[in-house]
């Protein structure tokens, strides 16, 4: 009997453990971002979340196309004022030859003040200030869209949480430092670097060029998120100063995987790479429409589509001309994204024209044979997990690198959308198709990219549980954080050996003149007597 009294208490000990191990969190997830593809990639770090069975609340300004039934929506819309500007804002950075990232970014610092008022006003809205002034409200986890908006981070202090960041791009010299992460600038940036070989001295040299001018940029937007940080929570004693508080940073989730995509570098463990994860493991049947006309595609099919952010209305109206013109000739059908149904770049048979496109789903069609993107981070990383060969027309911001480090690996080929014309662009479309290099380097690269010991979506649900159990896993931050530029670097140490070294020669020199005078001179004027 007693025996038997032991069994069932083991029993009862080990469905409490199970059940306290598996409880769903309360996770909150702040994604402000202006811009759709970043929200996709957001989104589907908390949907991977929500559908393991956690209480997921996402703040946004966008109404995301990837959602849960678990996930409570704050939807803080853009007027249609706010919406004309932020399209306004991306027509004329379109309209710019942005191929030098950096100094693009500069320029377009004052285009994108608006973005970042626009992400402060989201979190001053009444309904997200609820969120922590309603003290029934309890988070285990913050999840934190980046956009060069550090001064967010604020908000998991103020739900007693801690935070998670989710970046769109791989490590970065300036989301790098909130983790401690080595910024390694004499072969990272270099795109890409070549196997079995180093970074040449003028790589090297444009590189760090390049860091300079990131740095004087995040300069500009330390001070804009020192201001924001104080007007959203300025009026709270209790929270700390800017600089101390961007140090409570538990862990930054990047989308990318250098193991497939390079460079090969260090990363402290509070760095997660989750590339790839807004791309499902089998795709989501297609709109019938689509997959019909995919379906009878006998010839192949090619997909284009310039993004979220860049319409059809922000192209120059002879670009989109040639580019009709070059597609309508064509044997291959052509899903084209376009946002004007009833204004549409011309009719042709083989061209289907859709101003919303499943795309990871598309590409995973097997009669997709080509796409024409913009660079994104995420549609080239779409392509590359379903084996795609590309043609790039970049824009701005990270997509110029994005389209030559794609080239470099054999992927595809890029034009510039600025300066189109029609016989290039069907060169190169008829290039790709024709030449079978180009899918067989991104089929092969496919099977690399998918070769992990944890899925994307594993490592999501795997890390953000460990942030949650080990109550912001502070055991994993780097002391990197806590120190300034000087110690670092060992400056100071170099100065002390600098220091050290002068008064030595100092000394030295003092000694010989010492023994000089005292030995040899006396000894000179004694025989000279």
């Amino acid at each position: 009997m007693v025996h038997n009294s032991c069994r069932f208490l083991l029993l009862a000990i080990a469905i409490a453990a199970l059940v306290g191990d598996s409880r769903a969190a309360n996770i909150l997830g702040l994604f402000p971002s202006l811009s759709p593809s970043h929200l996709i990639i957001q989104m589907s770090a908390a949907k991977v979340l929500a559908e393991k069975g956690h209480n997921v609340t996402v703040v946004t300004v966008l109404k995301p196309v990837v959602t849960h039934k678990n996930i409570n929506l704050i939807l803080v819309p853009l007027t249609k004022e706010e919406a004309q500007q932020m399209s306004d804002t991306v027509g004329a950075m379109a309209k710019n030859d942005n191929s030098n990232m950096a100094l693009a970014m500069l320029k377009m610092s004052g285009q994108m003040d608006f973005m970042f008022r626009k992400n402060a006003e989201t979190l001053l809205d009444d309904r997200v200030r609820d969120l922590y002034l309603n003290r029934e409200n309890k988070f285990d986890l913050v999840l934190s869209g980046y956009f060069m908006n550090d001064f967010q981070l604020g908000f998991a202090r103020k739900v007693n949480a801690p935070v998670i960041v989710v970046a769109t791009m791989p490590p970065m010299q300036m989301l790098n430092p909130l983790i401690g992460n080595p910024l390694e600038i004499s072969y990272v940036g270099a795109n890409p670097v070549e196997i079995g070989k180093g970074v040449p001295f003028l790589q090297r040299l444009t590189t760090y060029s390049m860091s300079l001018v990131f740095g004087l940029f995040d300069l500009f937007s330390t001070r804009r998120n020192r201001n924001l940080y104080k007007e959203v929570f300025g009026d709270d004693p209790n929270m700390p100063e800017y600089s101390e508080m961007i140090k409570n940073t538990s862990m930054i989730f990047f989308a990318s995987h250098a193991a497939s995509e390079g460079p090969i570098r260090p990363n402290v463990p509070a760095a997660i790479e989750i590339g790839g994860i807004q791309i499902k493991d089998t795709p989501d049947p297609l709109p019938q429409n689509m997959a019909y006309f995919l379906g009878n595609a006998t010839d192949g099919a090619i997909l284009l589509s310039l993004g979220s952010n860049v319409q059809g209305t922000h192209l120059k109206p002879e670009t989109v001309v040639k580019m009709f013109n070059v597609l309508s000739k064509l044997k291959q059908r052509v899903i084209w994204k376009w946002e004007d149904l009833e204004k549409t770049p011309g009719k042709s048979d083989n061209i289907l024209y859709s101003k919303w496109l499943p795309q990871d789903d598309i590409l995973g069609h097997p009669n997709i044979k080509l796409f024409i993107n913009h660079a994104g981070k995420g549609g080239i990383t779409e392509a590359q997990y379903h084996g795609k060969p590309m043609l790039s027309l970049p824009v701005f911001a990270d997509q110029p690198g994005n389209a030559d480090g794609m080239v470099k690996k054999g992927f595809g080929l890029t034009l510039s959308l600025l300066t189109l014309e029609e016989q290039p662009f069907l060169e190169a479309i008829l290039e790709i198709l024709s030449n079978p290099q180009y899918s067989q380097k991104v089929a092969s690269f496919s099977s690399l990219y998918r070769d992990r010991p944890m899925t994307a979506r594993e490592s999501v649900v795997y890390w953000s549980e460990y942030v949650i159990r080990y109550h912001g896993a502070a055991h994993l931050q780097s002391p990197l954080v806590h120190m300034n530029c000087i110690a670092a670097n060992n400056i100071d140490i170099f100065i002390l050996f600098v220091f050290v070294l002068f008064i030595a020669i100092l000394v030295l020199k003092a000694m010989v003149k010492f023994i000089y005078r005292r030995f040899i001179s006396k000894s000179k004027k004694e025989k000279t007597h």
